[in-house]
């Protein structure tokens, strides 16, 4: 069983940065790979980024697509998204997920497991 608990969300103004960690424990990290995922009010979770088990293949939403870098440390159990250029339309609950196999996938059923989320609101 895989525990995912995000940090370092918070406030920030249209065009700031922002990066956001997801720390894992119970199993063993570079055997996942692992995905961003994001929920606004009223609207459904979307994915955001993946990446895979050694870190060499990523992916990303279009909407994020030259704004966010993905990335891991596998030797931490974490992983990263660096968030710039931040709009408002970013603002949501971003969740950590893993799957247990390298290949990335883009629907949220896709993953096994989930961390609580880390709320991001951009200001305008």
């Amino acid at each position: 069983q895989v525990q995912l608990v995000e940090s370092g969300g918070g406030l920030v103004q249209a065009g700031g940065s922002l990066r956001i960690s997801c720390v894992a424990s119970g199993g063993t990290f570079s055997n996942y790979a692992m995905g961003w995922f994001r929920q606004a009010p009223g609207k459904e979770r979307e994915f955001v980024a993946g990446i895979g088990w050694s870190g060499s293949s990523t992916r990303y939403a279009d909407s994020v697509k030259g704004r966010f870098t993905i990335s891991r440390d596998n030797a931490k159990n974490t992983m990263y998204l660096q968030m710039n250029s931040l709009k408002p339309e970013d603002t949501a609950v971003y969740f950590c997920a893993a799957r247990p196999t390298g290949i990335i996938r883009v629907g949220p059923y896709d993953y096994n497991y989930w961390g609580q989320g880390t709320q991001v609101t951009v200001s305008s």
